[in-house]
């Protein structure tokens, strides 16, 4: 038998979830570790790492929640053999509810030297599709109708495009990961409707407070017609270049603490834990987010430690 108080607290939390897809509106998926996975918002970071790059990371959302996000991505690219030109290719499933979103997408960019203090400018293009399947089986919802909608298979087109300017110390970007119009499942309407064009800036710098310890701020902005920004800002400490920890907010939403260490140095592991400052918060135990990254020591090169 369920418990009256337990059919409530589920019905609460429910109404929260809801609510905060109507409010931010925000449709692509999102990353606590967004300073370690940046091809993901932005070709234009295709093959800055100077090396074949793997980053894998896993993301639960609202834990305890039944359908709430979860989220795993798959990251690959590396410079070609003169340097200017990078390929990459991405891969992310997003399940939400009933649905489960996934986008498959080839990243191209062309790095330009600016100066001899090594600032450097990539223009980056993407373009892939995207698969939306629907099982109206699963969860519950506020309109019983919606159980009877018709089970969707759809695939789409992406085209995207960004810019990124770096030096050793500091980077910016600014990325649309889409221009075409997809179709996306919508938590508050419970039901299929067109994804709307999405901007992404970033930036980051590392300050050396000590021989051994550094610090790097960071930030993504996420935007979309018809809904506010979307802020997040983190700060990370990097010991001898092997230990990083910090924290991070994201606008009205959460505050996250944040781990890695470089096992070795081809191979970093990096863990957030994320932790709702809404009224969702007395409903899920929090959000987990794990990262791996795996890179390959190029011939003739040394494979040194980056922040970003």
């Amino acid at each position: 038998m369920i418990h009256k108080s337990s059919t409530i607290k589920g019905l609460i939390a429910l109404v929260f979830i809801l609510f905060s897809a109507n409010s931010f509106a925000q449709q692509d998926p999102q990353y606590t570790h967004y300073m370690y996975n940046t091809l993901s918002v932005n070709p234009g970071y295709a093959g800055q790492r100077e090396t074949l790059s793997v980053v894998g990371l896993h993301r639960s959302q609202w834990v305890g929640i039944d359908g709430a996000p979860q989220t795993q991505s798959l990251g690959i690219h590396s410079p070609l053999r003169n340097e200017r030109i990078g390929l990459g290719l991405n891969i992310v499933s997003d399940a939400l509810g009933p649905a489960r979103e996934s986008f498959v997408d080839a990243n191209f960019s062309y790095t330009i030297p600016l100066n001899a203090n090594d600032l450097k400018l990539s223009f980056g293009a993407k373009a892939g599709f995207h698969m939306l399947d629907t099982d109206w089986s699963k969860g519950r919802f506020q309109d019983p109708d919606a159980v009877f909608n018709q089970n969707l298979n759809l695939i789409s087109p992406m085209v995207g495009a960004g810019f990124y300017m770096h030096t050793r110390k500091w980077y910016l970007g600014f990325a649309i990961p889409n221009f075409l119009e997809t179709e996306h499942y919508d938590d508050f309407q419970e039901s299929v409707a067109t994804e709307r064009m999405h901007f992404y800036a970033i930036g980051g710098y590392v300050f050396n407070l000590s021989e051994t310890l550094e610090l790097k701020p960071a930030f993504l902005i996420k935007g979309v017609s018809g809904a506010p920004l979307i802020a997040d800002i983190s700060a990370n400490f990097w010991y001898k270049k092997n230990l990083t920890a910090g924290i991070a907010w994201r606008w009205d939403d959460s505050v996250s603490a944040l781990l890695g260490f470089q096992a070795t140095p081809g191979m970093f592991i990096g863990y957030g834990y994320d932790l709702t400052t809404t009224g969702l918060n007395n409903y899920n135990s929090g959000t987990h987010e794990i990262t791996l990254r795996f890179e390959v020591k190029r011939l003739g090169r040394i494979l040194s430690p980056r922040f970003f």
